[in-house]
C-alpha cells in the first residue's frame, strides 16, 4: 500500500501555481486505516517548535464535548474561552482565546482551510459579535484530530493568527466499507439548564476499487436554552442565561487516486446553525426592551447561519518532493431578527422582521515541500495563496441615518452608503527546516502579503530547537504577525451612533457617529517565546515563556472628522494604541503505572495582559488555569479518567476607556473556582462502544450578573451518555 505524506501546513507554492492553501501538521500516531492517506506533514518541522498541541480522536472519545469542540480545545495550554472584547458584553457567547489575544486573533481552519462564517456577524462599537464562533461546524465524532498552534508557530498562516491557529482535521475515506452511528445526550441535574441530544452517522468506502473512495457524514444536534429566569432566581439579575443551539450538518468527500502518488479530493459541506433565544442583549438591558419584545422571543429562533463550502484539492508526491494545490469557496448567509445599532440598545432585537447578511470567500492556494541537501539537510516549503472576501449586509451598513446636514463630506443617509464591502489579499511565503547539526534545527520563515486596501506587509519568523543531551530540549521562536481590518471596520457604509455614552471624554456634550474607515493599517503583534522540555521513559515536562507586543489595534476612534448641523460629532475606526500580553505555559506527564495509569497536567499563568493606554486587559480570562487528568486504562475494553480544572480570578476592566462609559463599566469579578469531571469508556462488543460520565461533579455553579461585563453562566452538575455502533 502506498502512503502519501501529508503536505505541510504552510501555504506553499511557486509563482506559476498562482494560488495556495493552509494545511496542517501531522501527528506520528495517525492510524493507517487501509487507505492511501493524504498526510499533511510539516510534522517534523512543527515538532521543532514550542506552542504546538494535538488533540486526537481518542482524546475526544474519552471526554466528548457536550456541543462545541471549543469545550475540549480550551483544555490545551494557553487556551481559554472569552468574549470578543474586554467589555465582555456577550457574557455567555464565549469563543476560543489563545494566549489572551482574543477570539478575533484566533484563526479557525477545517482540514487546513480557513473558516470565516463568524465574520458575517455584525461588529459592534466595542468589538463584540453575537456569535458562537467557528468551532462547531464539525461534529466531535467526525474529527480525526485537532491541531493547536500558538505564538510564532502560527505566523506562517498570515492574517488573523496573532494568538494562534486551530486546525480541525476530519476523518479520511477508507478503502473498505465502514460506517458508524453515534447517539449522545447530556442531562443537567438543574432543570433550569439546557439539555443536549446529538445523533450522527458516517459512511465511507470505495466506489470504484481503490481508485475512487467516498466519505459521507450527517449530524443533528440540539441543546436547549437555559430557563428565562435562571439568573433572576439566584441573584435577581435579569441577564440572560446560555442560549440554545440547533445544528444540522451534511458533508460529502470524493477522493480520486489518479495514481499511487496523486490524489484529487472534492469536498462539499452544508450546515445550518440556529439559536434558541434565552433573552441575551448586548448590554444585559433586556428589561428595557420596547414593548417587551425581547422577553416574548424566549425559546424562539432569532438568528441562524447557513454555511456552504466547496473545495477541490490535489495532493502529489514527486521525485523532488510534495505538492498541494486547492481552490475553495465558502458562503455564509446570516439571517437574524433586526437589532438596534444606537447607543445603549445596540445589539438589542427591536423587530420581528428578519434580515440577511451574506459573506462569500474565494480562496486558491498551493504549496511545495522540497527536501534538499545544501551544506546540511533541509526541508524547504514554498507557498502562495489568494483570498477574496465579499460582504453584503444592508441591515447593518444602512441602518443609521445622520440627523441633520452633514458637514465635512461624510455620507449622511443610508442611500449614500453601500451595503457591500470586499477585500483581496495575496500572500507568498517560504519556510526552511534546517538541520544545522545533529540535534540543532533552525526554522527561518518569511511571508509577504499584499492587501488591496492597506498595501504590503512582511511577516518574518525564526524558530530554534536545540537538543541538550538525550533528555532535554531548548526551543525558542520570534515572529511578526498581523491581522487585516475586518469588513465592518473598513467599510465606508458602516455607521453606528450613540447619544453620548461612548463618545470620547474629550467631547463635552453631544452625540457621536462612528464611521467605517477604508484607510486602516493592519494590527501588528511581535510574538516571542522560549521553552525548555524534558522527556525520558514516559515522563515529560516543559515550561514556555511567551510575550506578545501588540500595536496598531483597531478601535473606535476619538478624533472628530466633522459635525452635523445638529452638533453631532463624526468619528471613525482608527488604529489605536499598544498592548502587551505575557505569560507562562507548563506541562507535566507522569506514567504512574506503565501502559495503565498516566497523570497529565498543563497550566497557564498570565503575567500581564494590558492595554498600555488604559491598563485594561485585552480580554477577560483567568489569571491562571490548571488542567489535570488521571487516565486509567483498566483493561483492553474499559478505560476511565478523572479530570480537574482550576480557573483563577477573572477581573473586569479596571478603568474606563478614553470615552464616556458610565453605564457599561462592570466592577464584577469571578473568584477562583474549579470543575471536576469523571469519564468512562467501555467496548461492550466488537462493534459497540459505550461512554458515560459526570461533568462538574461538585456542582460549582456561576450565575451571570446584570452588569455582565465579566460574568457568565457556568453549568452545574450534568450526566452524559453515548453509544457508537460501527461496521
Amino acid at each position: 500500500m502506498n502512503k502519501i505524506i501529508k503536505c505541510a501546513p504552510a501555504s506553499l507554492t511557486l509563482a506559476i501555481l498562482a494560488a495556495l492553501s493552509h494545511t496542517a501538521f501531522a501527528d506520528d500516531d495517525i492510524p493507517d486505516n487501509g487507505e492511501t492517506m493524504v498526510v499533511e506533514a510539516a510534522g517534523e518541522a512543527l515538532k521543532q517548535q514550542p506552542g504546538v498541541s494535538i488533540i486526537t480522536a481518542k482524546d475526544i472519545e474519552k471526554a466528548p464535548p457536550v456541543n462545541d469542540l471549543s469545550e475540549i480545545i480550551r483544555k490545551m495550554p494557553g487556551v481559554n474561552l472569552t468574549g470578543n472584547s474586554a467589555s465582555g458584553s456577550r457574557g455567555n457567547n464565549r469563543q476560543i482565546d489563545i494566549r489572551g489575544m482574543g477570539p478575533e486573533n484566533t484563526l479557525i481552519l477545517i482540514d487546513g482551510v480557513p473558516v470565516t462564517s463568524r465574520n458575517a456577524v455584525r461588529y459592534s462599537w466595542r468589538g463584540e459579535r453575537d456569535t458562537r464562533g467557528d468551532t462547531n461546524w464539525v461534529p466531535p465524532e467526525m474529527v480525526e484530530r485537532i491541531e493547536v498552534l500558538r505564538g510564532p508557530a502560527a505566523a506562517r498562516y498570515g492574517s488573523g493568527a496573532a494568538g494562534g491557529v486551530i486546525n480541525i482535521i476530519t476523518k479520511r475515506p477508507t478503502n473498505d466499507w465502514h460506517g458508524s452511528l453515534s447517539l449522545f445526550t447530556n442531562q443537567p441535574e438543574n432543570d433550569k439548564e439546557g439539555a443536549t441530544k446529538r445523533a450522527n452517522f458516517d459512511l465511507s468506502g470505495p466506489l470504484a476499487g481503490d481508485a475512487l473512495t467516498m466519505r459521507l457524514y450527517g449530524n443533528i444536534n440540539k441543546t436547549d436554552a437555559d430557563a428565562q429566569d435562571i439568573n433572576t432566581a439566584q441573584n435577581g439579575s435579569y441577564a440572560a442565561g446560555r442560549e440554545g443551539v440547533r445544528n444540522k450538518d451534511i458533508n460529502a468527500l470524493l477522493s480520486w487516486k489518479m495514481t499511487p502518488q496523486q490524489i484529487l479530493d472534492f469536498d462539499y459541506s452544508y450546515s445550518r446553525q440556529g439559536n434558541i433565544y434565552a433573552g441575551d442583549t448586548q448590554y444585559s438591558n433586556g428589561n428595557v426592551s420596547p414593548g417587551g419584545l425581547v422577553s416574548s422571543l424566549y425559546g424562539h429562533e432569532t438568528n441562524r447561519l447557513y454555511r456552504q463550502s466547496y473545495g477541490l484539492t490535489h495532493n502529489g508526491i514527486w521525485d523532488w518532493g510534495q505538492s498541494k494545490f486547492g481552490v475553495y469557496y465558502e458562503k455564509t448567509n446570516n439571517t437574524r431578527l433586526q437589532e438596534g445599532s444606537t447607543g445603549k440598545v445596540e445589539g438589542m432585537i427591536n423587530s420581528d422582521e428578519y434580515n440577511t447578511s451574506r459573506l462569500e470567500s474565494y480562496r486558491t492556494s498551493g504549496e511545495l515541500t522540497i527536501p534538499l541537501f545544501w551544506l546540511v539537510d533541509q526541508n524547504l516549503t514554498l507557498g502562495a495563496e489568494w483570498n477574496r472576501d465579499e460582504l453584503n449586509d444592508p441591515a447593518s451598513m444602512q441602518a443609521t441615518n445622520v440627523e441633520g446636514e452633514v458637514i465635512g463630506g461624510v455620507p449622511g443617509t443610508a442611500s449614500e452608503r453601500s451595503s457591500k464591502n470586499s477585500a483581496d489579499i495575496t500572500g507568498i511565503y517560504l519556510e526552511d527546516n534546517i538541520e544545522a547539526r545533529p540535534g540543532t534545527n533552525l526554522i527561518p520563515g518569511l511571508r509577504f502579503d499584499y492587501h488591496d486596501k492597506f498595501g504590503s506587509n512582511w511577516s518574518p519568523s525564526l524558530n530554534l530547537s536545540q537538543d541538550l543531551g538525550d533528555m532535554f530540549k531548548f526551543k525558542a521562536g520570534i515572529a511578526r504577525v498581523f491581522k487585516a481590518p475586518n469588513l465592518y471596520q473598513s467599510s465606508e457604509g458602516y455607521l453606528l451612533s450613540t447619544r453620548g455614552n461612548g463618545c470620547p471624554n474629550t467631547i463635552a456634550t453631544g452625540s457621536c457617529y462612528l464611521l467605517g474607515n477604508p484607510d486602516l493599517d493592519p494590527e501588528i503583534s511581535i510574538n516571542k517565546e522560549v521553552g525548555l522540555s524534558f522527556a525520558a521513559e514516559g515522563y515529560e515536562a516543559g515550561v514556555t515563556w511567551f510575550r506578545n507586543d501588540y500595536k496598531n489595534k483597531i478601535v473606535a476612534g476619538t478624533d472628530v472628522l466633522g459635525y452635523t448641523s445638529t452638533g453631532a460629532n463624526i468619528l471613525q475606526w482608527e488604529n489605536g494604541g499598544k498592548a502587551v500580553v505575557e505569560g507562562l505555559e507548563g506541562n507535566l506527564t507522569i506514567p504512574v503505572v506503565a501502559d495503565t495509569l498516566e497523570w497529565r497536567t498543563n497550566a497557564t499563568y498570565m503575567i500581564k495582559s494590558e492595554n498600555k493606554d488604559t491598563g485594561n486587559p485585552l480580554s477577560v480570562i483567568p489569571k491562571y488555569t490548571v488542567n489535570t487528568m488521571l487516565d486509567w486504562q483498566i483493561s483492553s475494553k474499559l478505560s476511565a479518567d478523572v479530570n480537574w480544572t482550576l480557573y483563577g480570578r477573572q477581573k473586569p476592566r479596571k478603568n474606563a476607556e478614553i470615552r464616556n462609559e458610565t453605564d457599561s463599566l462592570s466592577d464584577k469579578e469571578i473568584g477562583a473556582y474549579s470543575i471536576v469531571g469523571l469519564n468512562a469508556n467501555y467496548q461492550l462488543l466488537k462493534n459497540m462502544r459505550l461512554n458515560a460520565g459526570i461533568s462538574n461533579l461538585l456542582d460549582k455553579q456561576i450565575y451571570r450578573e446584570n452588569e455582565g461585563a465579566s460574568t457568565y453562566n457556568e453549568a452545574g452538575r450534568a450526566y452524559y451518555a453515548g453509544v457508537t455502533l460501527t461496521f
